[in-house]
């Protein structure tokens, strides 16, 4: 089945030479093998304020780049986000950037009794890539993977996307068998579109 699959790049470096960059590319590579259709959103080439205020997030108007980002989303069948573990969590400017484009209207509504939310994502999966300094199972065991819950639970099937999947990469800085084994993984999950 041929997928419609957006790359959420979401570390803040507009550089684009970090290895988070290298795995989106080799998603992105074995999703285009497959005969997958792929767009990329780089957050850090993106020009948008942060939310301040619940009035804006809810009524405000989005700039431009968040429209063409919303629109991109709403083409897409499955997700990738991309970031680096920082101080524990996704880099600020992601954050800022998810404020941003899953609003209300696009992301989600009220429901016509006002207590609760409508999911307006729905029919869409997503998989989250965590790359991060110390060991994977440190985060995943000692941390349990806090901010990646978060992610998963508050934000992305809060708008409806589901099943979210995960990949938590340790020891991004390690040695080179280390990243190779995981670039060939993230080719074959692009493959699968998984």
């Amino acid at each position: 089945m041929n997928r419609r699959i957006v790359i959420i790049q979401g570390h803040p470096d507009p550089a684009g030479n970090h290895f988070g960059h290298a795995l989106a590319d080799a998603y992105q590579k074995g999703a285009e093998i497959a005969g997958h259709d792929v767009k990329i959103i780089d957050v850090a080439r993106l020009d948008f304020p942060i939310i301040r205020t619940r009035e804006d997030w809810e009524k405000g108007e989005p700039p431009e780049c968040i429209k063409v980002s919303q629109d991109v989303i709403a083409w897409a069948n499955h997700l990738v986000l991309f970031y680096p573990l920082w101080l524990g969590t996704m880099p600020a400017l992601l954050k800022g950037f998810l404020e941003q484009v899953l609003r209300p209207g696009f992301a989600i509504d009220k429901s016509k009794q006002g207590k609760a939310w409508n999911k307006k994502l729905g029919n869409r999966s997503a998989r989250i890539v965590v790359t991060m300094g110390m060991p994977a199972f440190i985060y995943r065991w000692f941390f349990r993977a806090h901010s990646l819950r978060s992610l998963e639970r508050n934000i992305l099937k809060f708008c409806g996307i589901s099943p979210v999947r995960e990949s938590i990469i340790g020891l991004v800085e390690g040695n080179n068998n280390h990243r190779s084994r995981w670039l060939e993984k993230m080719q074959s999950l692009g493959r699968d579109s998984r």
